[in-house]
C-alpha cells in the first residue's frame, strides 16, 4: 500500500469514516449557516480537490467526500463504479447528514453525478432539496470532449492492463497534461494525488472508475434531458485552457441550457480550484449568496 502524505494525513484529520451499505466512506462537514453546500469531485481525484476553497467559504455549512473508489474511501475491487451508484451515496449521505435545503458544486466526473440528480429531482424521487447547483469542467456532452491518450485505453479492453502497469511516473505526466502553462502541477500536489490514488490499490482499478465514461454515452438522453428540464437554479463556471473539456464541450451544454449563466476562466486548466482557489472560491461565494 503506498503511503500517504504528511498533509493527506493532515487533511484526513479534518473529517471522519461513516459507513454506507457497507462501505466506508470519507466524510468531512464544515459548520455554518445558510443552505449546505455539496461538493461533488471529479476523476481519477477526491475531495482533496477543494481543500484550498474551503478557507475563503468559513461561514457556510460544508458537506464533501470521497466518492467511493476515489481518495480515502473503501475502494472494493469487485464494484461496479456506475455513477448511479454514486448518486445513491450522495443522496444517503446528503440526507442523513443535512437539514434543508443544499446546494450542489460539482467537478469533471461529479457533473454527471449532478445530471443523475437533477434527473431524479424531475421525477420527484430525491429524499432532500436541491436549491441550485453549479458544475464546471465537466465532459456532459461526452462527444464533444478530447479524452486524454489514457482515458482513451482504459476506456478500452486492454483497460486492465494499463490499470496493472499504472505507476506514479506515468501518473505524474499524464496529471500534469491537463494542467495550464501558467499554473502547472506543482511536485508537491502530484505527490498527494498520486498517494490518494494508489491508497487501498486504487491505482489497480482505475480502469474500473472509468467506467462513468459509458454511462455518459448510454445516458446521454437521460442526462441532457435533465440539463434541458431542471427547473431550478443552474450556472456553469468554465476553465478556459482545459484540453478534455473544451469548449465545444460547454457550448454543447448552453444549447441544451441557453438560460445558464456561465463564469469563464480563460487561462485556467482542468482544474480551476487547484490552479486558482481563489477565483474558484469567489465563484463560489456568489452562487451561494445569490443561492441563499
Amino acid at each position: 500500500m503506498t503511503g500517504l502524505t504528511a498533509r493527506v494525513r493532515t487533511w484526513e484529520q479534518h473529517g471522519r469514516y461513516v459507513d454506507v451499505d457497507g462501505h466506508r466512506i470519507y466524510l468531512q462537514i464544515r459548520d455554518g449557516t445558510g443552505p449546505t453546500i455539496v461538493f461533488l469531485h471529479g476523476y481519477p481525484s477526491s475531495s482533496y480537490d477543494w481543500r484550498l476553497v474551503l478557507p475563503a467559504l468559513a461561514g457556510h455549512r460544508i458537506l464533501l467526500f470521497d466518492f467511493l473508489g476515489f481518495g480515502l474511501s473503501a475502494k472494493p475491487a469487485d464494484w461496479r463504479y456506475s455513477l448511479l451508484r454514486q448518486a445513491d451515496l450522495v443522496e444517503s449521505l446528503v440526507a442523513a447528514q443535512t437539514a434543508g435545503p443544499v446546494l450542489i458544486v460539482g467537478h469533471d466526473m461529479g457533473t454527471s453525478v449532478a445530471n443523475e440528480l437533477m434527473a431524479r429531482d424531475i421525477e420527484g424521487r430525491l429524499p432532500f432539496e436541491m436549491a441550485a447547483i453549479a458544475l464546471f469542467n465537466g465532459s456532459m456532452v461526452l462527444d464533444k470532449a478530447h479524452l486524454t491518450p489514457a482515458q482513451k485505453v482504459l476506456r478500452s479492453r486492454f483497460g486492465p492492463v494499463l490499470a496493472r502497469l499504472s505507476n506514479e511516473r506515468v501518473f505524474r505526466a499524464q496529471f500534469a497534461r491537463i494542467f495550464s502553462a501558467d499554473h502547472p502541477l506543482t511536485a508537491d500536489e502530484a505527490a498527494d494525488q498520486w498517494a490518494l490514488l494508489a491508497h487501498l490499490g486504487g491505482h489497480r482499478i482505475i480502469d474500473r472508475l472509468t467506467y462513468y465514461l459509458h454511462e455518459r454515452v448510454e445516458f446521454a438522453e437521460r442526462w441532457h434531458g435533465a440539463l434541458r428540464d431542471w427547473p431550478g437554479r443552474f450556472e456553469l463556471g468554465w476553465a478556459g485552457r482545459d484540453p478534455v473539456c473544451v469548449e465545444a464541450v460547454l457550448q454543447a451544454v448552453r444549447e441544451l441550457r441557453p438560460s445558464a449563466p456561465v463564469t469563464r476562466w480563460p487561462a485556467l486548466g482542468h482544474y480551476p480550484q487547484l490552479e486558482s482557489p481563489g477565483e474558484i472560491a469567489a465563484f463560489v461565494t456568489r452562487f451561494a449568496a445569490a443561492s441563499a
